[in-house]
């Protein structure tokens, strides 16, 4: 828990990573830095999906629409944060020489978003009203 408040506080304070280990090579910051960039369009089209399942598809049933909606908005919100406490993370270690660290969130991601295309996919073979 501790670890986590660090990483949180240095979000807002990058340059504090430099006090910890030595300088990496720039190549791997600047592909660390890609990834994150990856990381927050994937969260920028998961939040623009829940807009576009809650406005587009007026006559799918609202429970349906809301919880699919929420799902993508969810893991929209999810993949941001995730994406900064991942650059964090892997920065600190580069700078420390320790591996790269690892995460169970992008097989959680792909199952939130396997799970919604599933339930996009029946409802419609078996018709929005349902």
């Amino acid at each position: 828990m501790i670890e986590f408040v660090r990483n949180v506080r240095l979000w807002f304070a990058p340059e504090e990573i430099r006090e910890e280990g030595g300088t990496p090579d720039y190549r791997f910051s600047l592909a660390n830095e890609r990834t994150f960039l990856a990381w927050l369009r994937t969260a920028l089209a998961l939040i623009g999906g829940g807009f576009a399942v809650d406005q587009f598809l007026p006559d799918l049933r609202w429970g349906w629409r809301v919880g699919l909606a929420l799902a993508l908005l969810g893991a929209g919100v999810l993949c941001a944060l995730r994406a900064v406490n991942h650059w964090v993370r892997c920065e600190r270690a580069m700078r420390r020489g320790e591996d790269l660290p690892v995460s169970r969130f992008p097989a959680a991601l792909g199952l939130v978003v396997a799970v919604v295309a599933i339930a996009m996919v029946a409802l419609v073979l078996l018709g929005w009203e349902g």
